[in-house]
């Protein structure tokens, strides 16, 4: 699977601007975001997989372009795909970087 590595770039910079520290992680062919040792979002096959949590997830799928996430034949709950049209937008972006930490920050931090 491939990604684009300006998106990522672009995603990371999202999460940097919010004061989160990601760590880069290659995952699903792609790569993830670490935040606190937790995944909050990444990209592979020209998506982004943004992790929303439970509480966030319906209101996440009611956005443009979102959708819920499979990648495996199985949904991912508290997960959203977010199709490659709607990811170009810096505004689109930070919105989507500003849910992923919203919920990574409810979940205590993971010893390194």
């Amino acid at each position: 699977m491939a990604f684009d590595p300006d998106l990522a770039d672009r995603m990371e910079a999202q999460l940097v601007a919010l004061d989160a520290r990601p760590a880069r992680r290659a995952m699903f062919g792609g790569v993830a975001f670490m935040v606190n040792g937790h995944m909050s979002y990444g990209t592979a096959r020209e998506e982004m997989h943004v992790r929303v949590g439970a509480d966030g997830y319906e209101e996440a799928l009611s956005q443009p372009n979102a959708r819920p996430m499979d990648m495996t034949g199985r949904v991912m709950k508290g997960w959203v795909t977010v199709d490659a049209l709607a990811d170009r937008d810096e505004v689109a972006l930070a919105s989507w970087a500003q849910r992923a930490l919203a919920f990574v920050r409810t979940l205590p931090p993971k010893a390194s």
